[in-house]
């Protein structure tokens, strides 16, 4: 109480007292503080009763009211002293002392308000980031101490600096040599290993060893200069009665360079208040940003960044519940790493592992947006260590594993991150784990090179529906990824050498071609007199929306194509009118279908401009025809299942369909040609989305032939899948067509 008067009544007096010039203010109030540690003999008086938190408050603004009344960038006398007579330097002595208690905190404060407040840039003096490499250390070392806030302002404030100023972080790229130290036992530095350090980062010193602080205590001279030869022995002989402990460090063998911003970060992050934990994450997310190369690599070589990441999202993944509802993981809300505020009691729409899979979801979120944000070299080192670390190590077992719950679960989990990612360089690095990197063309003795790919394109067709249908959804989000891997490991490379077809050369003296480029010869499925009788609601009226997209000089129209209309009409008038139900019901047409389609398919463009498809197919006399021709792993399972739709449930051929609706959008010549051209010439043996179809239908009438009634009972079904009827027994209709 009685400290809290002499401050009040010493403001009171400065107040009335005539201005000082403000360097002689400046230098009154420091030593008015080193005054303190002379005179006091109660050092273990909180800070907080003391004049010393007022008198640094006064030192920093004279700074701020000394550089507003000098011109930009001009150092003035103030700021000139407390650089010259390295006053960051005892504070930070003073601070890692604690002495009196509280006044790491204080010190804290008084380097985050300097940064921030000071314009002109400080940080590339010796004498500022000299102590703040050496505060930055004490940052993070024990969690929930009560200065967690002050350190994690102060961290975000470099940050911050170094975001303005990139290259600044070269000053924070510690030198360390190679050596081992014991308890007890000094370092020993060679002469020659001394000639290769930084001169930048003259020091060495480990956050946890010892400081000389009688050292730091000699920095005084020069400061105290004017002072009695007595007074600067005082002073000397207080701070080397500050005694620092520390931790012994184990034998280790150090790496070149230290990242110490970036480990008190991590430390941080583990924080349990998570304000202090989000802060840390952002100041992480701004060190990985920088475009220094050198600080990239410290960062992911010298640093246990990518353990953290990895070991983090693996914790997390292995806290979820064994079985999770599906369902809840598809449709638990967006997530945002930095909101990750859940509160289970308030929650109306709470399941048993909601709070764990929202932290998983929310770190994985936080993994994906720091790699984007990375600079590039330590974006591929971040997304290869989740490659290697989480996905091989943590879910590859997971989706490998026979149990069906188990499965569902980890597909489940699998899907929602792919329906996550934003990050290019992590996605490719997820697509490398889910499909393998290899291009060439697959054969069907070799379909299981990649075993992860070759179990998750087996779940398509498997016995559960619910792991079917979950594993096809994951299928159809990757599509819709902009990578051209994707397409090209699971489509494309099987149909490069267009040896689906059979080819038959032209004679010159056979001009029988038909109009849109056919073959002569080949059979017109609209004149098949299995498809004759054509709807009227199946004509198609408008052709703007029909046409293919505007050709280009580097996409040139291909004459031969068979025209995008005819195409169409070719697959509506696959199925006879006796099977069809749409036209009963108004606004469940064709041309709504098609016209969504187109404004996909518009989309898919703008998405596949960047890999410089070919405008029209590779040419028959380059292809290899003679290779046997297999259509893939994945469009084999598919096509089975499109054979078997009229035995499937109906949930499973949505499925099915909406996949193979994915492929077809995508503007590769040689996939509109296989799955999309009817009268494609299919060489022996082989298949097409096409001919699965026209045996669909075929087994299909000879179906319907057994049915009373059949019209009818059709329209009924469509109109309660449409919701449009209420539920209810349905006789005399099989199972394949409910």
């Amino acid at each position: 109480m009685f400290s809290k008067f002499t401050s009040i009544l010493q403001h009171a007096v400065e107040a009335l007292a005539p201005s000082l010039p403000l360097q002689e203010d400046f230098v009154y109030h420091w030593k008015a503080i080193t005054h303190y540690y002379i005179e006091t003999s109660d050092d273990k008086a909180p800070v907080t009763d003391t004049n010393i938190p007022s008198h640094l408050e006064q030192m920093l603004d004279i700074l701020v009211q000394e550089e507003n009344e000098r011109e930009s960038g001009e150092t003035g006398p103030c700021m000139e002293y407390l650089l010259h007579h390295k006053i960051l330097e005892t504070l930070y002595t003073l601070g890692k002392a604690d002495c009196p208690p509280g006044m790491k905190q204080q010190v804290l404060v008084f380097y985050t308000k300097l940064l921030g407040r000071i314009r002109q840039p400080l940080l590339p003096h010796i004498n500022v980031h000299r102590p703040v490499q050496k505060l930055i250390r004490l940052c993070g070392e024990v969690l929930a101490t009560p200065t967690e806030n002050e350190e994690i302002q102060f961290l975000c404030i470099v940050c911050a600096k170094l975001k303005q100023d990139p290259y600044l972080v070269n000053f924070f790229l510690e030198n360390k040599l190679k050596s081992l130290a014991s308890k007890g036992v000094p370092n020993v530095i060679s002469e020659d290993a001394l000639k290769g350090q930084d001169s930048l980062s003259t020091d060495t010193g480990q956050s946890r060893q010892p400081e000389e602080l009688s050292g730091a205590a000699g920095m005084e001279q020069a400061e105290l200069d004017d002072e009695s030869p007595h007074h600067v022995d005082d002073l000397s002989t207080s701070l080397d009665s500050l005694t620092v402990t520390s931790l012994p460090e184990a034998s280790v063998v150090r790496p070149n360079q230290d990242y110490n911003l970036v480990n008190s970060l991590l430390n941080l992050t583990r924080s349990p208040d998570g304000r202090i934990a989000v802060k840390a994450c952002e100041g992480l997310m701004l060190l990985v940003s920088l475009p220094e190369p050198a600080a990239a690599k410290c960062l992911t070589q010298s640093t246990c960044l990518c353990e953290l990441l990895t070991d983090r999202l693996a914790s997390l993944y292995k806290a979820l519940p064994q079985s999770v509802d599906p369902l809840d993981i598809e449709t638990v809300e967006a997530i945002n790493w930095g909101l990750d505020s859940y509160s289970h009691k308030e929650d109306a729409s709470a399941f048993p592992g909601k709070r764990a899979l929202i932290s998983f979801l929310s770190w994985f979120d936080y993994c994906d947006q720091l790699i984007k944000e990375a600079q590039k070299t330590a974006a591929v080192a971040l997304a290869k260590a989740v490659h290697e670390r989480f996905f091989i190590g943590v879910m590859e077992p997971q989706l490998m594993q026979t149990s069906e719950m188990g499965i569902l679960t980890s597909t489940a989990l699998l899907h929602r991150i792919v329906r996550q990612v934003t990050s290019d360089v992590l996605l490719q690095e997820m697509v490398f784990f889910i499909l393998g990197e290899q291009r060439e063309p697959e054969t069907l003795a070799e379909i299981s090179r990649h075993p992860l790919r070759h179990r998750l394109i087996e779940h398509c067709d498997h016995i559960s529906d619910e792991i079917s249908i979950m594993t096809l959804r994951m299928f159809e989000h990757l599509l819709q990824k902009p990578n051209e891997h994707i397409l090209y490991n699971l489509v494309l490379r099987n149909l490069e050498e267009r040896n689906y077809t059979e080819y038959k050369p032209l004679c010159p003296e056979d001009k029988d071609v038909v109009e849109n480029g056919l073959i002569a010869g080949a059979v017109d499925l609209e004149e098949d007199p299995l498809f004759t009788d054509i709807s009227p609601d199946n004509t198609l009226s408008n052709q703007e929306w029909l046409s293919s997209p505007p050709t280009t000089p580097d996409h040139p129209k291909n004459d031969g194509k068979t025209e995008v209309h005819k195409i169409v009409n070719s697959f509506l008038c696959l199925v006879p009118d006796e099977a069809k139900s749409s036209y009963h019901v108004e606004g469940t047409g064709y041309d709504t279908y098609l016209r969504d389609a187109h404004r996909q398919f518009r989309d898919y463009c703008a998405i596949c401009l960047r890999w410089e498809w070919p405008g029209s197919p590779r040419a028959l006399e380059k292809c290899n025809l003679e290779a046997a021709f297999f259509e893939g792993h994945f469009l084999k399972v598919l096509f089975d299942r499109m054979g078997r739709i009229l035995d499937q449930p109906y949930d499973v051929n949505l499925q099915v369909t909406s996949v193979l609706s994915r492929l077809s959008l995508f503007p590769h010549p040689h996939i509109h040609e296989y799955l999309l051209d009817p009268y494609v010439n299919l060489a022996s043996g082989c298949r097409s989305l096409f001919s699965v179809i026209v045996r669909v239908v075929g087994d299909l009438m000879v179906r319907i032939q057994r049915i009373q009634d059949f019209t009818p009972k059709l329209l009924l079904v469509r109109k309660r899948l449409l919701g449009l009827e209420p539920e209810g027994p349905m006789q005399s209709i099989p199972s394949w067509w409910q």
